[in-house]
């Protein structure tokens, strides 16, 4: 039994419209042989998101962007069907996040899994977000370098006006001198170095030989070493040797003595003791004084008084005189 042509042609027709149909949707990202789940999305700006865009999850490719259409209420929003493969949990709270796949700007939508323990259904809509385009990246970028740029503006505004007022006329004149004192300064710093190098080599025999004789104190100190450690030696035996002495008790002893002297001496200011009272006490001054100026009294009485019986006393010179005088 011979197929008709016309039936071949038919089959392979069918094969062939088949074979497109199913590489035009594996293409797209659909596959007519598995089961497959559909999310929706609203968003106010997809940012070039187109239909048959990639879906992923941690990067991996999971689905494609379905269609895409405006909602009737004429306020711009997008809804964006989402084709995901069925075996794929997702839980309910996940957020849909239009991203860049790559640095030429194709868009594609990244899954982020939400923690929720229900997932979610066929024809449900996850939460929309959407990455920051590159705008809106620069201008996040660049807005604190501009704040920075104005602050550092304004302080080099009010740099400039105190530098100005600051850098008058008076102050340039001033800045004029101290330039001019530096440069005289250096001047004679410039001279003192010559004078200084001048005197060095003049002078160059009596700093070597002040060199050499250093050198040779130190040599003679090095060889005679052993005597300067025998004579810190001696020193140390003779302190200890005055360390062992009486000379300590001699010295405790004298001081003892100074303390009992002083206590005398401060009973005898307070007029404690016979000390005390004769030298504080004035009484026996006035006694003796008196007794002095009465016995004056008495020897003048007994040289005008000569019939007295106690003349003789007071002039037996004169009475010798006249004794001597009678023969």
């Amino acid at each position: 039994m011979k197929i008709k042509k016309e039936i071949k042609i038919g089959v392979v027709t069918t094969i062939a419209i088949g074979c497109f149909i199913y590489g035009f949707n594996f293409l797209k990202g659909k596959n007519l042989f598995s089961k497959q789940r559909e999310f929706y999305a609203v968003y106010t700006d997809i940012d070039g998101l187109v239909e048959a865009n990639p879906i992923l999850i941690n990067g991996n490719r999971v689905g494609m962007v379905g269609k895409i259409k405006f909602l009737p209420d004429t306020k711009g929003k997008i809804v964006v069907s989402l084709v995901v493969q069925d075996d794929i949990p997702i839980p309910f709270n996940s957020v849909a996040k239009v991203v860049s796949s790559d640095i030429l700007g194709s868009k594609a939508v990244s899954i982020l899994l939400g923690s929720s323990p229900s997932p979610a259904k066929n024809n449900d809509t996850l939460v929309a977000a959407q990455e920051d385009n590159l705008k809106q990246a620069v201008n996040k970028t660049i807005a604190p370098l501009q704040l920075k740029a104005q602050s550092l503006l304004a302080s080099i505004d009010s740099l400039m006006i105190v530098f100005k007022q600051v850098f008058n006329e008076n102050t340039q004149k001033n800045l004029s001198k101290s330039f001019e004192s530096i440069k005289d300064a250096i001047g004679s710093l410039e001279v003192t170095s010559f004078r200084l190098d001048t005197m060095v080599r003049t002078e160059k025999g009596k700093v070597s030989s002040i060199l050499t004789k250093i050198n040779k104190i130190a040599t003679t100190l090095s060889d005679n070493s052993d005597k300067l450690g025998n004579v810190i030696n001696n020193f140390s035996n003779i302190s200890d040797s005055i360390a062992k002495s009486k000379l300590i008790s001699a010295i405790n002893n004298a001081d003892v003595t100074l303390k009992q002297t002083s206590t005398i001496f401060t009973k005898i200011n307070n007029g404690e003791g016979t000390m005390g009272m004769l030298i504080n006490n004035d009484s026996l001054y006035k006694r003796l004084d008196k007794t002095a100026d009465d016995l004056d009294k008495l020897i003048v009485e007994l040289n005008e008084n000569p019939n007295h019986f106690l003349a003789p006393l007071g002039k037996k010179k004169k009475r010798s005189k006249k004794t001597t005088k009678k023969p």
